[in-house]
């Protein structure tokens, strides 16, 4: 089928400008590929990928992570480049700036799950054994798998973190 749209050499308004709205208009959107900032984390292994894609989803500079979360601008970089682990006092701060915790207990062990609550709660020994009523030593001694505690113990733990 041949549409005659008239002699070229004639004026637009000498042609038959009707035929083209016999035709429905059709918009083409192509979108454009998805370009992820550099040092983008596609992959979050570690607590510094987290915040590296936290803090660029949110657009904020290292300087601005360290303020919020109270530490230098370098130590951000650290984490963030896997050169260091965050001091387990800075791991509240982290989990309220990322909305989330990145690191999951996935064990039903009471001792596990002790270990998981020290860390979101950045606690350090004296002030888990402070909470617990327990000698922060023996914590350490249970926690780092040098000793087990008693049937009593496991027990008084799962009860203590059911509360949470």
């Amino acid at each position: 089928m041949s549409i005659d749209v008239g002699d070229p050499r004639r004026s637009h308004k000498d042609r038959d400008v009707s035929i083209f709205f016999e035709y429905p208009k059709y918009t083409l959107i192509l979108p454009l590929p998805l370009q992820m900032p550099k040092g983008y984390p596609l992959k979050l292994d570690t607590i510094g990928d987290h915040i590296r894609k936290k803090r660029i989803d949110l657009g904020l500079l290292q300087r601005d992570v360290a303020e919020i979360i109270g530490v230098s601008k370098q130590t951000v970089g650290y984490w963030e480049l896997g050169v260091a682990e965050p001091e387990i006092r800075h791991i509240p701060k982290i989990i309220e700036f990322l909305g989330y915790t990145p690191f999951e207990c996935k064990s039903n062990n009471p001792i596990e799950r002790l270990k998981h609550f020290k860390l979101i709660n950045g606690l350090s020994y004296e002030r888990l054994g402070a909470l617990t009523g327990r000698d922060p030593e023996q914590l350490t001694d249970w926690l780092n798998g040098r000793h087990k505690p008693c049937k009593r113990n496991i027990e008084f733990f799962e009860k203590f973190l059911s509360a949470f």
